[in-house]
């Protein structure tokens, strides 16, 4: 389970984040693209947009196909 202490900076305000735990496996990129980004520079994905509508579901199947669980959502 993501950890919200661990939540990257480069999230964007919402209720689903990355935290500190991604192996940058690309999964969420792949799953989520218009939702999930990767840092090149740190190696590891972040939440880019917040999803609306069927992106909810997208990232929904990210979050529970992480094989870290990295993924996490508040509320």
């Amino acid at each position: 389970m993501a950890d919200i202490t661990q939540k990257l900076p480069e999230n964007v305000a919402g209720r689903f984040y990355v935290d500190a735990t991604c192996i940058d496996c690309d999964l969420c990129r792949e799953t989520a693209p218009r939702n999930f980004q990767r840092n090149d520079q740190e190696r590891r994905s972040y939440v880019a947009r917040q999803p609306s509508g069927p992106e909810e579901a997208a990232c929904q199947a990210a979050l529970e196909e992480c094989p870290v669980e990295a993924i996490g959502r508040d509320g």
